[in-house]
């Protein structure tokens, strides 16, 4: 997760270069809350306990800890239009339009 997003709500104190893993696991989480817009759980950090907010742009990836396999994302995916976040390359003059896309791309990480 990106800890550096506005509305990220984690302990900062296990954030390590602007990022933070968590394991929302059902057993290392209480009141899980799966929205459209951001995922919120209550967990203990060394026995503290502490609420968990993480918007849905501040998601950089998701994988199964017994496997390893998981999803990154692309990290302007989730940018609200017009925001001026999305950091694109110039296009050539002469080169097509690029096609519109219907549906965000995963990546499989192994």
């Amino acid at each position: 997760m990106d800890a550096s997003q506005p509305g990220v709500a984690v302990p900062e104190q296990h954030v390590q270069d602007g990022r933070i893993i968590l394991n929302v696991s059902y057993s290392a989480t209480s009141r899980l809350d799966l929205a459209n817009d951001a995922i919120s759980f209550d967990a203990r950090f060394g026995g503290v306990p502490r609420n968990v907010r993480v918007p849905i742009a501040a998601v950089l990836g998701i994988y199964a800890r017994e496997t390893g396999e998981g999803l990154v994302f692309p990290t302007d995916e989730y940018a609200p239009p017009g925001d001026g976040s999305k950091s694109e390359p110039p296009t050539p003059p002469d080169a097509p339009a690029p096609a519109p896309s219907g549906r965000p791309s995963l990546k499989i990480v192994r």
